[in-house]
């Protein structure tokens, strides 16, 4: 493998000698209610020896003092991230809200991607045999990083199908993912339609090409109201970074903001939602753009949410694009072209960008466009405009916009551009 994904095992395995993390955000407190807040319930672990996997063990988290099986959560884990402090934050959250959750390694220097699959479902599968009195496989939920997220739909469908799992509620929580094997294209469109889907990706993701999770999210069989697609974006307040990167799943030792109220808000409403039926958890998980859904903290920019997705940046932007020829399902990428500012080689150039009254776009010739259509990061269109079909440049006044990113897309092209202060 490539000597990146080397060095995020390495990174995994001095986490090791971390101790578990903390909540520590000098800007935003956690949720103390609702959705995202910590629940009531203290964690106790059983570890079991991996036949599969010799020298590693497979762990069950559970609530303590509760008796009799509850919902499970089966967590997927990414390339490297063999060790389960990597997502102890994420554990800690979902069984203080009376969750049980299997984390189960599989081999990430050695083996077939086939193989790694195997050893991967049977991890999962033996804690749920031999620990039924904790895990209720009528009530699942998977949530898969990386490779996992690309893992976790062939190895649902395969639990879903073969074991029953998830007949009175199942989810998958599918966090930027690499390519999905041992998944044809029929087992995708025939996907049990009562699961439930959110698929997250991060704006500032340069390992895994966004087209992965749009190809997953368009052609699996889950009606249109219960799956949704979120990007999270990243941001700066002061010197404080809040980093939306391929990485960001793994916040071993301190969290903050991006965490409780990106991911783990998202998570708590999705699996309410999924197990109880409470309409309030389908509206911030699977809200379709609704304030509730996609609102962050004051001063950290909303999810942008998408009932279509489509790619921002070109695929070399990513280390694994989806084009590549590892990817069996690179028949399915998305055909759009993603535009890098600044640059004819990638279609349109915006100039000036950022920009204060007046901007302008030029494309390629033939692109043979009607519109330019400019979108908020709430996917509302904010402003459109006909274009000739022969032109193949524009300059429009915008003073209008507030001051912020837009999206746009000009025919076949994608990009984006930012409105400052005259």
């Amino acid at each position: 493998m490539r000597f990146r994904m080397l060095l995020i095992f390495l990174l995994f395995l001095v986490s090791l000698e971390m101790v578990s993390g903390q909540y520590i955000d000098p800007n935003f407190a956690k949720p103390t209610f609702g959705y995202g807040s910590d629940g009531i319930y203290s964690m106790e672990v059983i570890r079991i020896g991996d036949p599969y996997f010799p020298g590693e063990k497979i762990e069950i988290f559970h609530p303590k003092g509760v008796e009799g099986p509850v919902p499970a959560i089966f967590f997927c884990h990414g390339y490297g991230g063999v060790f389960s402090n990597y997502v102890g934050g994420m554990l800690q959250f979902l069984v203080s809200k009376g969750y049980a959750v299997v984390f189960a390694p599989y081999p990430t220097l050695e083996g077939t991607i086939v193989e790694k699959y195997g050893i991967l479902i049977a991890g999962l599968r033996l804690a749920a045999r031999t620990y039924p009195d904790i895990i209720d496989t009528t009530r699942v939920g998977f949530v898969g990083h990386s490779f996992g997220g690309g893992a976790m739909f062939g190895i649902a469908y395969q639990c879903f199908s073969e074991n029953e799992w998830g007949q009175d509620g199942r989810f998958l929580f599918s966090l930027a993912p690499w390519y999905a094997f041992e998944l044809t294209q029929d087992q995708l469109t025939s996907f049990p339609p009562d699961t439930k889907l959110l698929m997250q990706v991060y704006d500032g993701d340069k390992v895994n090409d966004h087209r992965m999770a749009i190809d997953l999210f368009k052609n699996i069989n889950i009606p249109g109201d219960q799956k949704d697609y979120l990007m999270v974006q990243s941001d700066t307040i002061g010197i404080d970074v809040y980093e939306a990167d391929h990485g960001l799943p793994g916040t071993f030792q301190v969290f903050n903001a991006l965490d409780y109220y990106a991911l783990y808000r998202l998570l708590d409403a999705l699996a309410d939602y999924t197990f109880n039926g409470n309409e309030e958890g389908r509206v911030v998980a699977l809200g379709h753009g609704e304030p509730a859904q996609i609102s962050m903290p004051i001063g950290l920019s909303p999810l942008v949410h998408s009932d279509q997705p489509e790619p921002l940046f070109d695929e070399d932007h990513y280390e694994f694009n989806c084009s590549a020829l590892l990817n069996l399902r690179r028949e399915y990428c998305s055909p759009l072209v993603a535009v890098r500012e600044g640059s004819d080689k990638y279609g349109v150039v915006v100039t000036p960008n950022p920009f204060q009254s007046h901007i302008t776009f030029t494309w390629p010739i033939n692109t043979l466009a009607t519109h330019l259509q400019i979108f908020n990061l709430m996917g509302q269109q904010v402003y459109t405009r006909q274009l000739d079909p022969l032109a193949q440049e524009i300059t429009i006044e915008l003073n209008e916009l507030a001051n912020r990113q837009y999206f746009f897309r000009i025919g076949k092209y994608l990009g984006r551009f930012i409105k400052i202060g005259n």
